[in-house]
């Protein structure tokens, strides 16, 4: 194939992929903005939760029966132990507790950016993120080197990798 002839074929194949993942880019745009905050309560609306746990449950595991990350029991007092999100009673074995989770679809967003190998979408994100490296590598066909915006275009690519760095590693 001709230089002139891969150029040209890359910059069609580079604005169809672009208009094709349009929608998928900008579902990740904003889960990737709403993963940022992840550690907050935005946007996040707040549940209560009453579940029978089945069994005599240890206190130690009672953050994996209830899906509660790094849940720590403040104090247990007449059969009811006191965490930051709720109770346990370990008599009936009744926990009452508070989850905040996003708005449905926007959760689902952030699922699907946060997937990985063990789940069907993953496909999807390797796929994505392949063609986002394609962005990339032909990005640099978009302009004949010689040009003086090509020129131009590999200094700003020179401050965006130096500014990646320094933001990896400071």
């Amino acid at each position: 194939m001709k230089p002139k002839q891969l150029s040209t074929t890359v910059r069609v194949i580079h604005r169809y992929l672009g208009f094709f993942l349009a929608g998928i880019m900008a579902i990740y745009a904003i889960s990737g903005i709403l993963l940022i905050f992840r550690d907050t309560d935005f946007l996040k609306s707040q549940h209560v939760v009453e579940k029978k746990i089945p069994g005599k449950v240890n206190l130690n595991k009672l953050g994996n029966q209830l899906k509660i990350k790094n849940l720590s029991i403040d104090k247990v007092e007449n059969d009811i132990a006191y965490f930051k999100e709720g109770t346990f009673n370990t008599k009936t074995g009744v926990a009452n507790y508070t989850t905040k989770s996003l708005p449905f679809v926007l959760d689902k967003m952030t699922k699907l950016h946060k997937s990985n190998s063990s789940q069907p979408l993953f496909f999807l994100n390797v796929f994505f993120g392949v063609s986002l490296l394609f962005f990339v590598l032909s990005s640099f066909w978009m302009y004949l080197p010689k040009t003086t915006i090509f020129k131009k275009g590999m200094y700003f690519t020179l401050g965006g990798v130096v500014l990646a760095l320094i933001l990896i590693f400071v």
